[in-house]
């Protein structure tokens, strides 16, 4: 029997990981994060931002190795 395994060439970039911000040279953002709809309850609003600020919800972007090679590049 053969077995074949395939690795991604996808990684996930946590916050903490320098090229999780995007510079233009004036504006500083980050690459991934959350947006709360308006009509979203405030009872469910509330929840969502504790779980935030607990650090029990954290915002991760993915990107393909190349990118992330450009990325490290683009950032020195």
């Amino acid at each position: 029997m053969k077995i074949t395994t395939r690795s991604s060439n996808i990684r996930r970039i946590s916050q903490d990981n320098p090229v999780f911000t995007i510079t233009n040279g004036l504006v500083i953002v980050k690459r991934a994060g959350f947006e709360i709809d308006s009509k979203c309850p405030k009872e469910f609003r509330q929840v969502i931002m504790t779980c935030i600020d607990l650090g029990w919800l954290k915002p991760v972007a993915h990107a393909t190795e190349q990118e992330l090679l450009m990325f490290t590049l683009g950032s020195q």
